[in-house]
């Protein structure tokens, strides 16, 4: 599958800047092009990978804004992105669509241009291409404090129905114990990209092998486009590469072959130590209406009996026949990694927390500006009311 991605406000950018550097580290070739759009000069400025000419200043002209943000109010930042959707256009001329299966917007949906921007981008971009759009939203931790919340219960409606299926990250589910809060974002950033690349990459053709099961772009659009949220799970397993040589590849140190049966009950469990382990966001399993597997790895560790076991497994799991599994052999590979995407997932009690946390917050803020109104107000008027003001 080839993307067009396009990184929106700071978190957005981000990510986008460790889908590249992945994507560069692994040998793989799923970005046609990569876009980082952004209210603010500074957060532009520190990217690594997307080329400056490829980094878009948004609300430059905006009395408000000038090139130096939204201060998390996703209001404005839908508002300047509407202004300047027409340079987004021009910035998009470059790309060769008929190379690309797909367009894939990326945001964090706790601050203001990502929140605000995203789902009009999304929206303009259904009804400008053919092509499916997907979102890539990250939902802010619990300690953003509840502006955030709000901000991302809001976004979340609206970036759902802009896109034809919303995958989520959930900040809270992959904070660590004594990381601080910028390596933590880094952490999690690497950790989404490397979940994304290994799914929407499969099948690429690049110097990789054929996949013996091909999976390919087709299979991705299937599964994703339920108009939804979905979810992503994986994992991985280190092997040892150094004593492997030609025909001594399938012989461990005792002298005997690794069995078929070896190599698939390999596969099967990893894809459900995958679901079973953390997800991008957590979700109820039996929820979800469409799955995708895809296992990558060395060509002789992949089993397609094993994919056929742990594609019965998740449709026990899921209570759904719409599950599709694929490999995508890395001849020079030194792990073995499940990625399964779960689509259209009902049950995510995360989602319902934010909710609730967001409804809260704005009873509480729409309490205290009323509050601040009349402390205002008795401020700067006199106790007999005896002056006029000018």
């Amino acid at each position: 599958m080839h993307v067009a991605v396009i990184g929106f406000g700071n978190a957005g950018g981000k990510i986008a800047d460790a889908i590249l550097e992945f994507e560069a580290d692994t040998g793989r070739a799923l970005c046609k092009d990569v876009l980082a759009v952004n209210a603010a000069e500074i957060d532009l400025s520190k990217l690594q990978r997307i080329p400056e000419e490829r980094r878009l200043l948004v609300g430059q002209t905006h009395e408000r804004v000038k090139g130096r943000g939204v201060g998390a109010d996703p209001e404005l930042g839908a508002e300047v992105t509407r202004r300047d959707l027409g340079e987004i256009d021009r910035a998009l001329d470059s790309v060769p669509m008929y190379e690309v299966d797909a367009f894939l917007v990326v945001a964090g949906l706790g601050g203001g241009t990502g929140s605000g921007g995203a789902p009009v981008l999304s929206e303009h971009l259904r009804e400008m291409y053919a092509e499916p759009v997907y979102g890539l939203g990250v939902l802010p931790s619990t300690d953003e404090g509840g502006r955030a919340s709000l901000n991302a219960a809001r976004s979340l409606q609206s970036f759902t129905d802009a896109t034809d299926s919303l995958v989520l990250f959930d900040n809270d589910a992959w904070r660590q114990a004594g990381e601080s809060m910028e390596s933590g974002y880094d952490h999690a950033n690497t950790e989404l990209a490397r979940r994304v690349t290994t799914l929407l990459g499969a099948g690429a053709l690049d110097d990789s092998m054929v996949s013996e099961t091909a999976m390919d772009a087709s299979d991705i659009n299937r599964t994703l486009s339920t108009d939804g949220v979905s979810t992503i799970a994986y994992a991985s397993a280190e092997l040892d590469r150094t004593t492997r040589s030609g025909l001594l590849d399938q012989f461990r140190e005792n002298g005997h072959a690794e069995s078929d049966t070896d190599y698939a009950q390999k596969v099967h469990g990893l894809v459900r130590r995958a679901v079973r382990a953390r997800l991008t966001c957590p979700a109820e399993v039996d929820s979800a209406e469409r799955s995708l597997v895809v296992v990558s790895g060395p060509p002789e560790e992949l089993s397609r009996k094993g994919l056929q076991h742990a594609r019965q497994w998740l449709e026990s799991e899921t209570d759904s026949v719409e599950v599709l599994a694929g490999d995508d052999p890395r001849e020079n590979a030194t792990e073995l990694s499940a990625a399964v995407l779960l689509s259209n997932v009902t049950t995510v009690p995360r989602v319902d927390e934010l909710q609730k946390r967001a409804v809260d917050a704005q009873s509480r803020i729409e309490a205290d500006e009323a509050a601040r109104d009349d402390e205002v107000a008795e401020l700067i008027t006199d106790e007999n009311d005896q002056l006029d003001p000018l």
